[in-house]
């Protein structure tokens, strides 16, 4: 997922990348949603991109969603899809009633077509991206993969630590520890490639060896006592080893419909990227 703020004009726009590879992480749309949530609250106009069937497996808090649901609500703020990144009516008609339109644009085209001043690049693809066109004073990259300035103008650093939501206009982010943050069991991933089948909801509380789901027949159970915090959409195609849910042992079910403090932490790094550009500061609420 891309984002990007935008001044009053339409000056933003996020990358989603291809269809076809999907390699975002399916467990970090929801750090880009609390980036563009804190975004939204202090003004900024947003628009983001997304794939025409993305993977986020903490849903409730996953502006994805609306690209499934034609809209969906995060803490408040609502997002609505625009299947037609070029329809930039429906884009402004959006704004301008405090709606984050959401384009289905797997190619990226709408960073040549909203000319955005800032592009944030949320996609966490843990690798240094392909060069992108565009005319943005600011390309901020989040984590793994970004190297300022040499493929972006800056980085937020996504590893928890004293370094997570810090700035970097030098350097590059910490690389993938390809572990996950706590409890390692906490994570659910596909025993096997195929769609995942399963009716439990996001907030359901769960039991040790409780069915969760199955993927090519092969059932997938609850670790230990907890909250299910998120679960890709039944239906979806996953791949082995992949991330598809997420049991949080706090098992608080209020915990799920609010974005994580790790995504507040960097929408708040890139809110200082942002206003650390003279050049950008002036034009964004313009």
């Amino acid at each position: 997922m891309l984002l990007a703020a935008c001044c009053l004009k339409v000056r933003a726009a996020a990358r989603a990348g291809s269809d076809a590879s999907n390699h975002h992480d399916p467990g970090r749309r929801d750090l880009a949603s609390g980036v563009a949530l804190r975004l939204h609250r202090v003004g900024l106009n947003v628009v983001m991109t997304e794939l025409a069937q993305p993977l986020a497996v903490r849903r409730t808090v996953s502006f994805a969603e609306a690209v499934y649901e034609g809209t969906t609500v995060v803490e408040g703020v609502t997002a609505r899809r625009i299947k037609d990144p070029s329809d930039l009516m429906s884009i402004l008609n959006s704004l301008s009633v405090g709606k984050i339109p959401i384009l289905v644009d797997p190619d990226g085209s709408a960073a040549q077509q909203l000319h955005p001043l800032v592009i944030v690049d949320a996609r966490m693809m843990k690798q240094p991206p392909e060069p992108m066109r565009h005319a943005a004073l600011l390309y901020i990259g989040l984590g793994p993969g970004f190297t300022a300035p040499l493929n972006c103008h800056a980085v937020v650093e996504t590893a928890r630590g004293h370094s997570m939501g810090r700035v970097i206009w030098n350097g590059a982010a910490r690389p993938d520890s390809m572990q996950p943050d706590g409890d390692s069991r906490r994570v659910l991933r596909a025993p096997a490639d195929g769609p995942l089948e399963s009716t439990v909801k996001i907030g359901q509380h769960l039991e040790p060896g409780e069915t969760i789901g199955s993927i090519a027949g092969i059932g997938i159970a609850a670790p230990f006592t907890g909250t299910l915090r998120g679960l890709l959409r039944s239906g979806l195609h996953a791949r082995r080893g992949m991330k598809i849910g997420d049991i949080d042992g706090r098992d608080d079910p209020s915990l799920c419909a609010l974005v994580s403090d790790k995504a507040l932490a960097v929408g708040g790094g890139v809110l200082e990227a942002m206003l650390g550009r003279s050049e950008v500061r002036s034009r964004l609420w313009d």
